[in-house]
């Protein structure tokens, strides 16, 4: 996910959001914008945000949703709502668990940006590259797993956001179970036998 501008992504139109417009419609502002938000996590292929700029509630909100994260130095992140009287209730929902908690709350609380580099040694992304390396560096994460089983990746995919909520001994009975699973995947017999056998591994997807 890419945006052109200074900005990546700005969050809802307050215009939306006025006195005029009745609370049904408000919820289905907010409804929508949660379901984008766990279909991204849904999809069975793995979705990068290319974040060159400012990207703020909910723009901060789908960058914490996404999967992976490349920025530019020049990218900021922030959770502004309190300053103008909405508090980003939700996107308080992806950045509480893509950020230490006290870094989440301070956002959230002063509407104060991170930068580039405050956001990747706290997790909110994954990489931070100059902004003329932005294209090539996300392009060499995409090339890179697409070398990989469409399968495989779904299973794992799925796996992952399953038991990241569940306690430990949980999460590792499913994760478990899902190692077997994966063993039963054309590709998963494939994978194996190519690196016993020294050979490039070809794909069913």
């Amino acid at each position: 996910l890419a945006a052109e501008g200074p900005v990546f992504c700005s969050g809802h139109d307050l215009k939306e959001l006025s006195s005029e417009d009745d609370v049904k419609h408000h919820s289905q502002v907010f409804e929508i914008c949660a379901e984008v938000m766990t279909l991204i996590q849904k999809l069975p292929v793995p979705v990068i945000a290319k974040v060159n700029g400012l990207a703020t509630a909910a723009g901060c909100q789908l960058v914490a949703s996404c999967d992976i994260a490349v920025a530019s130095e020049k990218s900021q992140f922030a959770t502004p709502g309190v300053n103008i009287g909405l508090f980003c209730s939700t996107p308080a929902v992806a950045l509480g668990r893509s950020l230490p908690r006290k870094v989440a709350l301070e956002m959230l609380f002063t509407g104060e940006p991170l930068s580039a580099h405050e956001a990747l040694m706290h997790g909110l992304v994954s990489k931070v590259v100059p902004e003329d390396k932005l294209e090539e560096e996300t392009m060499k994460i995409s090339q890179k797993i697409c070398e990989s089983s469409k399968s495989v990746l779904a299973l794992g995919k799925a796996t992952f956001y399953r038991q990241i909520t569940q306690d430990l001994d949980t999460a590792y009975r499913m994760a478990t179970q899902v190692m077997v699973d994966n063993l039963t995947l054309r590709d998963g017999q494939e994978g194996i036998e190519a690196f016993v056998q020294k050979r490039k591994p070809v794909w069913s997807h």
